[in-house]
Parts: structure tokens; C-alpha cells; sequence
């Protein structure tokens, strides 16, 4: 059997794999994540996971690759990781009160096949007063994070709705992940 690789440094990425039961080494490409031109969401997840996949696939050429991109789009925007306390407020004031897209983009490769999808999550936040604001970024928690917040902690309590995968709202998409997997396992 060929070693698995997850290419991500992410802790959460590494925990829901770990929870399927898959063992891994990790290895956290460096890629350029700028968007290219007016590229929409899916598209850039769904390169950058392709982009990850193909770095570490070049190093380590008879493993097989897992890698995922994700991002949040409100609008038809990408809304990214703050950058600041004052870029927080400012996401989670367009987030307040709405619904807003969690996409991820996900490639599974080996040198013989590479496959990729694009899973999308519907994600509703409850109106934040200034006040669940302040306490939020106290936490510590949305530095880091794509929409500046974390499903699966303190942020759980302002979400009363999801429609789709709760894990790719986390950071990879299990179901998907594992179906893909299981066709580059199968196929080669």
C-alpha cells in the first residue's frame, strides 16, 4: 500500500482525517494562494487543492496525496482570514444576519490519477451585536480562520443553520474526501 500524505498544516484537517481512521504523514506545501484575475470561489479552491496536491506529489512521487482549499463567499466574494481585530469586525459584520457559502476545494492524486471536487456548504449567522463580537475575538479563536470564526468552537453558538457537510465548514469535507480516495485507491 502506498504511504498517504495529507498536504495541509492544518490541526483540523489532521483531526478529521484522524477520526476516519486513515494514518498520514503530513506535509504543508507552499503554494501562491493569490486569485487569479476574476476567478470565481470554486475555482480557486479547487485550483489551490490541485496546486497543493501537484508540490507535494512532485516530492514524494509514489505516495498518495490528499489536499483541500477553503474558503468562504459572500456575494460571490472570497472572504478570507483577518488580517486584523478591525478586519474581524468587518467580516463578521457582513456575515451578521446572513446566510454566506463555504466552499472547499479538494484533489486527491497519486502519479497515476488525480481527481478533484468542490464541495459547498450554506452557513447562516445570527445578527452579532458589538458586544458577541468583542468577546469572540477575545478567545483567541478567529485569528487564523477563513470568515474569522471556527464552526466546531466558541463561534457555534452564533450558527442556527447549515445546510450541506458540517466537516467542510471545518475544513475538509469527509464524505467527498473519502469518495475520492476510494477511486484513486481503487483505480491506481
Amino acid at each position: 500500500m502506498e504511504n498517504l500524505i495529507l498536504a495541509s498544516s492544518s490541526a483540523r484537517r489532521k483531526e478529521l482525517l484522524e477520526q476516519v481512521g486513515l494514518s498520514f504523514d503530513i506535509y504543508g506545501p507552499d503554494i501562491d494562494e493569490s486569485v487569479s484575475g476574476n476567478e470565481s470561489v470554486e475555482c480557486y479552491v479547487e485550483r489551490l487543492a490541485k496546486a497543493k496536491a501537484q508540490a507535494v506529489l512532485a516530492q514524494f512521487p509514489h505516495t498518495i496525496v490528499i489536499a483541500a482549499d477553503t474558503s468562504l463567499s459572500l456575494d460571490g466574494q472570497i472572504i478570507g482570514k483577518p488580517e486584523s481585530k478591525k478586519h474581524a469586525f468587518e467580516i463578521w459584520t457582513s456575515l451578521s444576519g446572513r446566510q454566506h457559502e463555504v466552499l472547499s476545494g479538494v484533489c486527491v492524486a497519486s502519479a497515476k490519477k488525480i481527481i478533484s471536487c468542490v464541495v459547498s456548504t450554506k452557513v447562516e449567522f445570527q445578527t452579532l451585536t458589538q458586544s458577541d463580537m468583542e468577546k469572540y475575538w477575545l478567545t483567541g479563536e478567529p485569528i487564523g480562520k477563513a470568515g474569522a470564526y471556527a464552526i466546531q468552537g466558541y463561534a457555534a453558538q452564533f450558527i442556527p443553520n447549515i445546510i450541506g457537510s458540517y466537516s467542510n465548514v471545518v475544513g475538509l469535507p469527509l464524505h467527498e474526501t473519502l469518495q475520492l480516495y476510494a477511486k484513486v485507491m481503487n483505480n491506481g
